[in-house]
């Protein structure tokens, strides 16, 4: 069995419900206001983790409005923006990290953050970021494993567009480079995501394939698919939220609320829950509802040598007298005594 991996209050692991990741993203919709709501909606909620991206448009692209750089895509999100555009309206500011954070040690949850250059990690080295997330868009990026591998701190990476020799590589390097515990999501990279294309059947293969704790990077609409790969064995699962989708917002379309969040925590605590063990009988906590069962009855009074037939002879509730599976060894038989109406049926009416 893995090791469980601790983050904050919480174990990661076989054993213990979901860890439930709120990922502001580009929500906050460039208020700080907005986002330490977000964090405050969040805890209310009972995410155990809140995360966020840390980037500026300059480390993540290059300032060219056409071409390769402009989204022009009528079914994209993001159409009509170009990617530094796009990137200078969704990053969430550096200096707004440490209040972030502190807000969310304050209330209880664990604050995170994905890196998309080293310049981040070494920032967010300095703010002790707890675990580092790998989006799936740099999961090839192997000077940036190399760099989050080389803190030692555990690394959850989402596995989007990703072949298994690509996850192969990923896992190789942040073990080769020193990262501590690593956990793969399942993640299907389009925004929303539909849960025909999502294939959450995939997470217990990653799993033993990679010998890793194993979670869900979910961006369908709802909780429904989330909620179902906690029987897959999903550890974690990370979903986009906002305050509001009409506030609108670069992630809004795609990202829950915080009512969806709290049900979220708790449905997929009640479906690990349900999982339980291979069992079979009657439980201890069963064991009352036992009487509900049938049993044979004496249905119509019937007097010493009278035989038993359909009518006088019923198969009822509740559980008191001789199986239902001794119903044929009596139709015919004769009555050893006088019987009552209601009398729970027992061999000794056939012998004495």
């Amino acid at each position: 069995m893995l090791k469980d991996i601790r983050l904050g209050r919480s174990l990661i692991g076989e054993d213990h419900p979901p860890f439930i990741i709120a990922e502001m993203s580009g929500n906050h919709n460039q208020s700080l206001d907005r986002a330490l709501e977000i964090v405050r909606h969040a805890a209310k909620a009972g995410a155990h983790g809140l995360k966020l991206q840390t980037y500026t448009a300059d480390t993540m692209t290059l300032d060219i409005k056409d071409g390769h750089f402009y989204i022009d895509d009528p079914k994209s999100l993001w159409n009509g923006h170009s990617l530094y555009e796009l990137y200078q309206k969704a990053h969430t500011p550096w200096e707004w990290h440490k209040p972030i954070f502190d807000l969310c040690h304050e209330l209880g949850m664990v604050c995170f953050s994905t890196p998309f250059d080293s310049t981040a990690v070494d920032f967010l080295e300095e703010l002790d970021n707890p675990i580092y997330k790998i989006a799936s868009f740099e999961l090839t990026d192997i000077p940036l494993l190399k760099k989050v591998a080389s803190t030692g701190k555990p690394v959850i990476a989402s596995t989007g567009m990703a072949s298994l020799s690509e996850i192969e590589q990923l896992v190789t390097t942040l073990r080769n480079n020193g990262a501590g515990e690593i956990v793969l999501l399942k993640c299907t990279s389009t925004y929303p995501a539909s849960p025909e294309n999502t294939n959450i059947v995939t997470i217990p293969h990653l799993r033993e394939m990679f010998d890793v704790h194993v979670g869900l990077s979910d961006h369908t609409l709802g909780v429904g698919v989330a909620i179902a790969s906690v029987a897959l064995g999903a550890s974690i699962i990370e979903k986009h939220f906002t305050l509001s989708r009409s506030d609108g917002g670069v992630d809004s379309a795609f990202s829950i609320e915080p009512q969806e969040l709290k049900c979220l925590v708790e449905e997929s605590k009640r479906a690990f829950q349900g999982l339980g063990k291979i069992t079979y009988g009657c439980s201890d906590v069963e064991k009352k509802s036992n009487i509900f069962r049938r049993s044979l009855f004496v249905a119509e009074d019937i007097a010493e040598g009278e035989k038993f037939n359909e009518k006088n002879l019923r198969v009822v509730r509740p559980c008191v007298g001789l199986s239902p599976q001794f119903y044929s060894d009596f139709i015919g038989r004769k009555a050893t005594k006088d019987l009552k109406k209601g009398t729970p049926v027992t061999l000794d009416l056939l012998f004495q």
